[in-house]
């Protein structure tokens, strides 16, 4: 596993970076499949921020979802611990979800009649796959629950056109929202835009592979 360790507005001593590296090469334990690992940490300058001056990031990119933590802290090492602490944690969560779909696939109500059909019992603690259609209608909201958990995923259409960054920026600071989702004019891509800090902003892009 390839682990980088980089600074933003920041000098990293070799000593960090061992203490750093040490660490997060328990990431394997969670994930074998983690390819490769980046630290990043920031330092800000404003000295009213002193409490939160070392920021660090921490990014695991496996062959599935990309995971991150973040912590800010008056200590580099302090953030440090305490991104890699919610690290593991989601580390954790994603290995036991994987655990979970293993020992209780999915059966959807068709395939689950079609065992019935051919005599084959469903025992009732599988898990079932609810199917939830998103809503088709400008305005429709549709909610759902996911499994036996206390999550509840909310869907809402909304119509569009594409727009130019430009113009979403202006679009979010009308609706006052912190994000505002896009197609943008040019690419055809899905993106989000969001604010940052003071006059900054930031933009996501999604393509399909």
């Amino acid at each position: 596993m390839e682990i980088t360790v980089v600074g933003r507005h920041a000098e990293i001593s070799s000593r960090f970076r061992s203490y750093a590296e040490e660490k997060i090469s328990k990431v394997t334990q969670y994930d074998p499949r983690a390819q490769r690992v980046e630290i990043e940490v920031s330092h800000e300058r404003n000295p009213r921020l002193a409490d939160t001056s070392e920021r660090v990031e921490l990014t695991v990119i496996s062959k599935g979802p990309v995971i991150r933590a973040e912590a800010s802290s008056s200590d580099r090492y302090a953030a440090f611990d305490l991104a890699i602490d919610k690290l593991f944690e989601r580390l954790r969560r994603a290995r036991d979800r994987k655990k979970d779909h293993r020992r209780y696939p999915m059966i959807t109500a068709e395939v689950e009649q079609a065992l019935v059909e051919q005599g084959i019992e469903v025992a009732p603690e599988a898990e079932v796959e609810e199917i939830v259609l998103p809503p088709t209608k400008p305005g429709e909201v549709v909610e759902s629950q996911i499994g036996d958990s206390p999550v509840i995923v909310r869907q809402k259409l909304h119509q569009s056109t594409p727009l130019t960054i430009e113009e979403a920026l202006y679009e979010m600071e009308l609706v006052g929202h912190s994000f505002y989702l896009f197609v943008e004019a040019s690419s055809g891509q899905p993106c989000v835009i969001y604010h940052r800090k003071g006059w900054t902003y930031g933009l996501l892009r999604l393509e399909t592979v």
